[in-house]
């Protein structure tokens, strides 16, 4: 235990002074976070202590695992499904072009460019295809957006592009076998009677006793996300329907939500964050840079490519367009997600995967540190960056 405590003691000061570094240059904590890791990584590895880290320890993927379904809960629960009715065409023509345009750009380079075989190609399209939305929803929710249509048709969009993702990966490498149908069995099931059931924990039970709801959101995504692992699913995809299922419950009660945000964005996501960047395998890269350079770059010209045209339909201010471009152009759960399951099933190699990986973790740096330098639509914003944040934790503490 006490190496478990030391490790983890470092890590969260690594945390502490990304979130200095963050707001001396003004960028995301999120984005931080993975350069920091990076960085890390990189010297542990130069230093021969890469192991130390403990990224594959049982405790680190199960903490960094709860915070991407914690923090992918809590973007589903952005989207009122009365909103996202208004905004259903837009954020499923963008959501769709945001998957089908790299999937195949990336598939075809990885193929006829790089020279890798088929499964390996198709492998390659599938992890590069995506967004991230612990990325985007992290800074939707440091800047504020996630309070505006804007903010939340890019939450949308970016679960129509993951959910593409994981049909994809479903259809051409895992097998559908009587497992998976028990899991959408199940999955539908919740889908009706998730709310009555919270409804009648909070109206019985969430102002009489310590933390019920939270407790049940993590029984909740604990017990499907199981079931999803089991079925050859992923546990964070439940936890995106399930938060959209909650979102007007969630809507009013902000202090339960101000609650489970702080122990997400303040335990969990830093450690998923951080574990990212130091799971980059730089010498790899620079050893064969051309093969990582297609891949990003692949990513980048066929996601904008393909997302202009249909975004350019829906906005018409340029920083708007353009940053709803280079959100959606991240990368970073999913792709890590597709490239872990394609080297745990011997689709492609250890210098594969390292090559996809970095590719997905640089679209997750990248665009986002350009589209919040350059092109960030603070006039949607109706108060000042993190204003709201501040009375949320003197409401917290003055609760506990």
């Amino acid at each position: 235990m006490q190496t478990i405590y030391l490790v983890a003691a470092f890590w969260f000061f690594a945390a502490v002074v990304s979130t200095a570094f963050a707001n001396r240059l003004k960028i995301s904590i999120a984005l931080m976070e993975i350069i920091v890791g990076t960085i890390i990584g990189f010297a542990a590895f130069r230093l021969n202590h890469f192991d130390t880290l403990s990224l594959n320890a049982d405790w680190m993927r199960f903490c960094t695992g709860l915070g991407a379904m914690l923090l992918t809960f809590l973007a589903g629960a952005e989207l009122n499904p009365d909103v996202m009715k208004s905004k259903l065409k837009e954020v499923s023509v963008i959501g769709l072009i945001g998957f089908f345009a790299p999937f195949i750009g990336c598939f075809l380079l990885s193929y006829h460019v790089v020279g890798w075989n088929l499964n390996a190609s198709l492998l390659s399209g599938i992890a590069l295809s995506t967004t991230s939305m612990a990325v985007v929803y992290a800074v939707m929710l440091e800047y504020g957006f996630n309070k505006t249509d804007f903010g939340k048709g890019i939450l949308g969009a970016c679960f129509i592009n993951d959910l593409g993702t994981v049909i994809a990966l479903g259809l051409v490498f895992a097998p559908f076998t009587y497992k998976t149908l028990l899991f959408v069995a199940v999955t539908v099931l919740l889908i009706f009677t998730l709310s009555p059931m919270t409804d009648f924990i909070i109206r019985h039970y969430a102002y009489k006793t310590a933390a019920i709801r939270t407790k049940w959101v993590l029984s909740l995504l604990l017990s499907t996300g199981v079931l999803a692992l089991w079925s050859g699913s992923e546990p964070v995809l439940p936890a995106y329907v399930f938060g959209m299922v909650l979102a007007k419950t969630m809507e009013r009660d902000n202090h339960f939500v101000r609650r489970l945000r702080t122990l997400t964005i303040g335990f969990l996501t830093p450690l998923y964050f951080l574990r990212a960047g130091a799971l980059v395998s730089i010498p790899a890269l620079v050893a064969a840079p051309f093969t990582f350079l297609v891949l990003f770059g692949g990513k980048m010209v066929t996601k904008i490519s393909g997302l202009y045209p249909a975004i350019n339909r829906f906005r018409e201010n340029r920083k708007e367009q353009w940053y709803y471009m280079l959100l959606m152009s991240t990368g970073l759960t999913f792709g890590t997600i597709s490239a872990l399951y394609g080297l745990t099933n011997n689709i492609i190699s250890q210098k594969q995967y390292s090559f996809i990986v970095g590719a997905v973790i640089a679209s997750a740096v990248i665009p986002t540190l350009i589209a919040n330098r350059f092109f960030l639509p603070s006039h949607l914003l109706e108060k000042p960056l993190l204003d709201d944040q501040i009375p949320d934790e003197r409401d917290i503490a003055n609760k506990l």
